[in-house]
């Protein structure tokens, strides 16, 4: 099952909606956001707590922005 969803985050003063995807396969979730159009694979981890994964291409993406996403992430779906 796959739905879309926008995430609002405050990064650096500045209000962003980002789009996403979701992907629910068994007992696990999976979301695809799109940041600087670059697409940044965030999943949970053992401790419940959301990492990316992103491939080395294109622009490099701000490690801060990734933590503000991935803790939003964990507000809305923990």
């Amino acid at each position: 099952m796959e739905d879309t969803v926008e995430i609002p985050v405050t990064y650096k003063g500045k209000e962003l909606i980002l789009n996403a995807s979701v992907l629910v396969t068994g007992y696990t979730h999976k979301f695809t956001v799109e940041v600087n159009g670059q697409a940044v694979i965030f999943e949970p981890d053992e401790e419940r707590n959301y990492r990316a994964v992103i491939a080395n291409e294109g622009t490099p993406v701000d490690r801060v922005l990734l933590g503000v996403i991935a803790e939003r992430l964990k507000e809305w779906f923990q």
